[in-house]
C-alpha cells in the first residue's frame, strides 16, 4: 500500500468514527437547548430498546425518574412523552392546533391507505369530512338515537346465545361474544347487514382479519430510523402489506355487493350509501375508494373491539371483586326490578354502574398510549423546548395510575366515582385525569358511541346474569399491549340467568 492510498484510508475511518460520534452524541444529549429530562438511551436506536415488550408500563416507570414531561430519542425521531393530567392539557389543548397531524408510520401507509382514514389523515378538509360524515350519520347524539333499535335488536340476540350456553352449562368466551354483538351492530348502521350471520359474507374471516389488526401494532423500528425501514427487521410491514390484501379484497366484495342491491334501500340509505354518494355536487370535497374503505376498516376495528376490550376487562374485574357484581345487581333490581331487561332510559339512574364503566378507564383504558401526533412548529411547554416535528405520545395509562391523582390507584374501586368530585368527573374528553378516548379535535371520534354501548351492553349483561368461572379456572389480569389494551388470556364464564324466563324474549 502506496503512503498516499494509506493517508486516504485513515482519513476515511476517522471521517466515520466523527459521523458516527456526532450522531451518538446528538442522541444521546440532544442538540437542543433546554429539552425536557428523559432517559439517554442507545446510540443510533435512542431509547427504542428501552420501551421492552409493554411500553406503557415503562414509560411510567420512566416517567417516575424523570418527570410528567419526558423527551426521548426514538431512533431518529425526537419524542415526548406527557403522563399527568397537567401535561396532557397543555398539549390537548392549549396546543391543540400544533398537535393536529400525525407521524408517517408504516400503519398508517400499509393499513390504513396511506393515511387516508379518519384516524391518521392529516388535518385538513378531507379529515374534517370524515369526521363530519361519522358525526352526523352513524356517531353523533342523534345518529346514536335513530339506531337505538339496532343496539336493543342485537343486545337480545346475544342474550339469546347465553341463554342457550346457560342451559347447556357451557362456558362463554366473553371477547368472542361482545366482539359478535358489536361488530353486527355496527355493520347493521354501516352496510344494512349482520356481518356474522349473513352467509355471503365470510364473518370468520372477517374476524381474525380484525384481531390480527389489533394485534399486529407494536414498536416498528423502521417507523423511528427510517434508513433501515426498507429491510423490515421484524417483519412487521410484510404481515401489514398481506393483512392490506386480505382486508381490501374483503371490504371491495362488500362494496360491490352494497352497490348492487341500493335498490333494495331506496328512500332509506344506510352510512354506506351515504358516504359512496357524497361529493356528486362537483362543488364539494369528494371522498375516495381508498378513503371508504380505509374508513370501513376504522369502524369495524377500532370502533368495535376498543368496546369489546373494556366490557371484557370491566367483567373480570368485578368476578375479583364480588361485592361489585352484589352492590350493582342491588342497584339495578331497585331501578329496573327483574320483570324486564335494562334498557337505554335506564342509564341515568344507574350512577354505580356509571362508576364501575369510569373505574374500568381509568385502569384498564382500551387505549393505553394516544395514537401519536407530531409538532407542526416548534414550541414550548412549561419552560421546556419542543423542537418541530417532535412525536406526542399520552400516557393514557400512567395518569390513570397516578398516585398523585388517585388515592390507591391499583385498587379498583368504583366507589371513588361516587359523590364529591368523582361524580362530576366526565370521560369523553373534557377532564384530563380520566380521557380513556383521548382529548381535543383528534380524540377518538366514537366517543360517544363508545360509552353509550359499553355502560348498557354490560348493564345488561350484569342484570340479566349471574356470574362465575368454571371450575377450576382462576382469573387472568395480564395485558396484551397493542392497538388496544387486551387481555393476554381471553375471559371465559359461566352464566345463568337471574331475570323472570319472559324478559328475555
Amino acid at each position: 500500500m502506496t503512503y498516499d492510498a494509506f493517508l486516504i484510508k485513515e482519513l476515511g475511518v476517522a471521517v466515520l468514527i466523527f459521523l458516527i460520534a456526532h450522531i451518538s452524541i446528538r442522541i444521546v444529549f440532544g442538540n437542543y437547548k433546554n429539552l425536557p429530562p428523559g432517559p439517554r438511551g442507545w446510540p443510533i436506536l435512542g431509547a427504542l430498546p428501552l420501551l421492552g415488550t409493554m411500553p406503557h408500563v415503562t414509560l411510567t416507570n420512566m416517567a417516575r425518574k424523570y418527570g410528567p414531561i419526558m423527551f426521548l430519542k426514538m431512533g431518529t425521531c425526537d419524542t415526548v412523552v406527557a403522563s399527568s393530567p397537567y401535561a396532557a392539557q397543555v398539549f390537548l389543548k392549549t396546543l391543540d392546533n400544533n398537535f393536529l397531524n400525525r407521524p408517517t408510520i408504516a400503519g398508517a401507509i400499509h393499513l390504513g391507505y396511506n393515511a387516508q382514514d379518519l384516524v391518521f389523515a392529516n388535518y385538513g378538509p378531507k379529515w374534517k369530512l370524515l369526521r363530519k360524515l361519522t358525526n352526523q350519520h352513524m356517531l353523533g347524539g342523534k345518529a346514536l338515537h335513530d339506531w337505538a333499535h339496532v343496539r336493543t335488536s342485537e343486545v337480545k340476540h346475544m342474550l339469546r346465545a347465553m341463554q342457550e350456553c346457560a342451559k347447556q352449562g357451557e362456558p362463554i368466551e366473553v371477547g368472542d361474544l361482545l366482539s359478535c354483538a358489536i361488530t353486527n351492530m355496527v355493520s347493521q348502521v354501516v352496510i344494512s347487514q349482520r356481518i356474522f350471520s349473513n352467509k355471503g359474507l365470510d364473518s370468520k374471516e372477517f374476524k381474525n382479519m380484525v384481531v390480527e389488526f389489533m394485534t399486529i401494532s407494536g414498536v416498528n423500528i423502521g417507523d423511528f430510523v427510517p434508513c433501515v425501514a426498507w429491510m423490515d427487521l421484524q417483519g412487521v410491514v410484510g404481515k401489514m402489506r398481506r393483512l392490506h390484501k386480505r382486508f381490501d379484497v374483503f371490504s371491495t366484495k362488500i362494496i360491490e355487493e352494497h352497490v348492487n342491491s341500493s335498490y333494495e334501500r331506496k328512500g332509506k340509505p344506510d352510512f354506506l350509501d351515504i358516504v359512496m354518494s357524497n361529493g356528486e355536487n362537483p362543488s364539494e370535497e369528494r371522498l375516495t375508494l381508498s378513503n371508504i374503505k380505509a374508513l370501513l376498516l376504522n369502524l369495524f376495528t377500532a370502533g368495535t373491539y376498543t368496546s369489546s376490550s373494556i366490557i371484557e376487562w370491566v367483567i373480570a374485574e368485578m368476578l375479583k371483586n364480588p361485592n361489585i357484581i352484589t352492590s350493582a345487581h342491588k342497584e339495578m333490581d331497585q331501578v329496573i326490578g327483574r320483570q324486564r331487561l335494562l334498557s337505554e332510559s335506564d342509564l341515568p339512574n344507574l350512577p354505580y354502574l356509571q362508576a364501575i364503566c369510569k373505574e374500568t378507564y381509568r385502569i384498564h383504558p382500551s387505549t393505553p398510549l394516544s395514537v401519536p401526533r407530531v409538532a407542526t412548529e416548534a414550541c414550548q411547554v412549561n419552560g421546556f423546548y419542543i423542537p418541530k416535528n417532535t412525536r406526542l405520545n399520552v400516557n393514557i395509562w400512567a395518569i390513570g395510575r397516578d398516585p398523585n391523582v388517585w388515592s390507591n390507584p391499583l385498587e379498583f374501586n368504583p366507589e371513588r366515582f361516587l359523590g364529591g368530585k368523582g361524580a362530576k368527573i366526565n370521560p369523553s374528553g373534557v377532564d384530563f385525569e380520566l380521557m380513556p378516548f383521548g382529548a381535543g379535535r383528534r380524540k377518538c371520534a366514537g366517543y360517544k358511541m363508545g360509552i353509550g354501548v359499553i355502560e348498557y351492553i354490560l348493564g345488561t349483561l350484569v342484570h340479566s346474569f349471574d356470574w362465575k368461572l368454571p371450575s377450576g379456572v382462576k382469573i387472568n389480569m395480564d395485558e396484551a399491549f397493542g392497538l388496544t389494551l387486551q387481555k393476554a388470556v381471553p375471559l371465559s364464564v359461566v352464566v345463568s340467568p337471574r331475570l323472570v324466563p319472559n324478559a328475555y324474549v
